[in-house]
C-alpha cells in the first residue's frame, strides 16, 4: 500500500460530497501592463516581486471595496472582518506539500512589501523553522483520515469561526483572512478551480493559471500580441450574488488595465524630481 502524504490525508478528511451552494467565475485579464510595471518595481526596489503578488495586491483591493466579501458567518450572522487578510499557499517539497502564509492588511501594503514578507516566511516555511507550522503538522501525521475530519472541522471553528488563538497546535486566529489566493500557473496549468474548503470558512479562493501570448484585437481594431491571465474564483453564495462579484471583477480588471496607480512616479513618461525639487 502506497503510504499517503500528509496533504493526502487532509484533503481526505476534508471533504465529501458537494452539498454547498458555490459560485465559479472566471475572468481573462491583459497582463502586458502589470509585467511591465512589475518589471520597473523589480528595477527599483531589487525585490523579487511576481504577478502572483500583484493578484494577491488586486484581489485584496477589490475585498476591501465588496465589505460584504470581507468576513466570516458564525451562527447564522455575517460578521464583518477589521482588516483584510489573504493567505497564499506556498508549495513545499516540490509540490508534494503545502502550507500557508497570511499576509495581513494586504490592501494596504506595497507590492514590495508583499513580496518581501511572503519570501521571508516562505523560507521559514521550506526550511523547516516555521514553529507553528510544525506543531500543526504533528497531529495530522499521527492521526488517520476518520479522525482527521472532526479534529480540523472542531479547530476551524473555534479558529475561524469564534476568532480564537490556538498556539499550542501552531494556529492563530482567523488563519486564512478572507480569501485563499494559489497559483497553478507554475505548474503549466493555464486555469483551474479551487475545491470549497469547509475548515478554512473563507468566502472567496482563488486560482491563478500561466499566463501566455494571445493575438488580440487592440482599440484600433489591429491585431496585436499580448500576455493573457486567467484567474477563477470560488465563492461562497451565502456571501455575494452577481453584483459583488461584478465589483470583484471591475477592480481586478482597472488594476491590471492601469497598474501604475500603485506607483505613479514609476508611470513611463513621469519624469523623477530632484530631491530638492521633491521637498515640500
Amino acid at each position: 500500500m502506497t503510504m499517503m502524504t500528509t496533504r493526502r490525508k487532509l484533503a481526505i478528511a476534508t471533504w465529501g460530497p458537494p452539498d454547498e451552494g458555490n459560485i465559479y467565475g472566471k475572468i481573462t485579464v491583459d497582463a502586458t501592463e502589470a509585467l511591465a510595471y512589475l518589471e520597473a518595481v523589480r528595477e527599483k526596489s531589487g525585490e523579487k516581486v511576481t504577478i502572483t503578488h500583484f493578484v494577491g495586491k488586486a484581489v485584496a483591493m477589490a475585498l476591501a471595496q465588496a465589505p460584504g466579501l470581507n468576513g466570516r458567518i458564525l451562527f447564522g450572522r455575517y460578521i464583518p472582518h477589521k482588516t483584510v487578510d489573504l493567505t497564499y499557499l506556498v508549495v513545499l517539497e516540490g509540490g508534494k506539500d503545502l502550507a500557508k502564509v497570511k499576509v495581513e492588511r494586504l490592501d494596504e501594503k506595497s507590492i514590495v512589501d508583499v513580496a518581501r514578507e511572503l519570501r521571508e516566511r516562505a523560507e521559514r516555511l521550506r526550511g523547516g523553522k516555521d514553529e507553528d507550522f510544525e506543531k500543526s503538522k504533528g497531529p495530522l501525521k499521527a492521526l488517520p483520515t476518520w479522525l482527521i475530519r472532526p479534529l480540523i472541522t472542531a479547530v476551524g471553528f473555534l479558529t475561524s469561526g469564534l476568532g480564537l488563538n490556538l498556539k499550542a497546535l501552531g494556529l492563530e486566529a482567523f488563519p486564512f483572512g478572507s480569501c485563499i489566493l494559489t497559483n497553478v500557473g507554475i505548474f503549466g496549468l493555464d486555469e483551474a478551480f479551487a475545491p470549497p474548503t469547509p475548515f478554512a470558512r473563507v468566502p472567496v479562493l482563488v486560482l491563478m493559471g500561466a499566463i501566455h501570448k494571445a493575438v488580440v484585437p487592440d482599440d484600433r481594431g489591429q491585431v496585436v500580441v499580448r500576455d493573457r491571465l486567467t484567474i477563477t474564483a470560488t465563492i461562497d453564495h451565502r456571501f455575494m450574488d452577481g453584483a459583488q462579484g461584478g465589483v470583484l471583477a471591475k477592480v481586478i480588471r482597472d488594476l491590471f488595465d492601469d497598474p501604475w496607480q500603485l506607483d505613479p512616479a514609476l508611470r513611463p513618461g513621469v519624469r523623477a524630481l530632484p530631491a530638492a525639487e521633491a521637498s515640500p
